[in-house]
């Protein structure tokens, strides 16, 4: 008996080495993608010394892309671990503050090469700014790392605390993407790195931004969101540069809406008392 058991133990034995060969191969799967956010970001740089401003905007935009895949792949196989989540967040230094800060100092700087004393300052300026919205960058990230090692409730669930770093980048590439030719007069690039600046103040804020990591597509109901995700990509892949400046736009816009219609609507009524147009005669 104490053999016929020992040989039916085996097959489970085998079954759970393969199990375990087949996660650790899945397990490199979202670190690939971590590594391809990480060229994205070498890519963007070369491209911005080069001068070819456009390649720079795109590549930080696939590297939202892939930043956004490796974190599902990753549950989806569950093969999260503390070494992908660390990896991820250098990758996200790399291609989201970085890279769009190389990308928003150089492109506004066309206008030095002609003119004189203002644009020097201006110059001077610009390197506080873009250093300013790396180290905000930097921060929403340290801060964000250590809120999710929290518990959290549905609430923070749906809601960033700050402006996603990925979606301040990816604004900055989306308006570069969007005029191509670099700035080469004094007042729009005053206002370009205000732009900047208010980007990473947002990012380093406690502004409250929509979160869409609930949306599963393979559930039952989410046909909707499937075809509207659909019809998306099919404009950006048309119109990308409109496109894809009006969603950048629109969504580092909703933050300091609902802030503001949160602030300015009016108070809950006290507990115990009905609330006005329900009060029963």
């Amino acid at each position: 008996m104490a053999e016929k058991r020992g040989k039916r133990k085996l097959p489970k034995t085998r079954t759970k080495v393969r199990s375990e060969r087949l996660q650790s191969s899945l397990s490199l799967i979202p670190s690939l993608f971590t590594i391809g956010n990480m060229f994205c970001a070498y890519y963007s740089v070369i491209s911005t010394f080069k001068g070819n401003y456009d390649y720079a905007a795109v590549a930080i935009g696939v590297g939202v892309i892939l930043d956004g895949l490796d974190g599902r792949i990753a549950r989806m196989t569950h093969t999260s671990s503390e070494f992908g989540v660390q990896l991820d967040s250098i990758a996200d230094v790399l291609t989201f503050g970085i890279a769009p800060a190389v990308l928003a100092f150089v492109w506004g700087q066309k206008h030095t090469e002609t003119l004189g004393v203002t644009a020097a300052h201006l110059h001077q300026w610009s390197w506080i700014v873009t250093f300013l919205f790396l180290i905000c960058g930097a921060w929403r990230l340290a801060r964000f790392n250590v809120q999710s090692q929290k518990p959290l409730d549905s609430g923070v669930k749906r809601n960033f605390v700050g402006l996603p770093i990925p979606a301040g980048a990816g604004l900055i590439a989306a308006i570069v993407h969007f005029f191509k030719s670099p700035i080469e007069q004094v007042g729009p690039s005053v206002f370009w790195y205000l732009l900047v600046l208010v980007t990473g103040f947002l990012m380093a804020s406690t502004v409250r931004y929509p979160s869409f990591k609930e949306l599963h597509f393979l559930k039952r109901g989410s046909r909707l969101t499937l075809v509207v995700t659909a019809m998306l990509i099919g404009s950006i892949y048309f119109y990308s540069e409109i496109m894809l400046l009006l969603i950048s736009v629109v969504y580092v816009s909703s933050g300091l809406v609902m802030q503001t219609m949160r602030r300015f609507s009016p108070a809950p009524p006290p507990l115990g008392e009905p609330a006005h147009g329900n009060i029963k005669t």
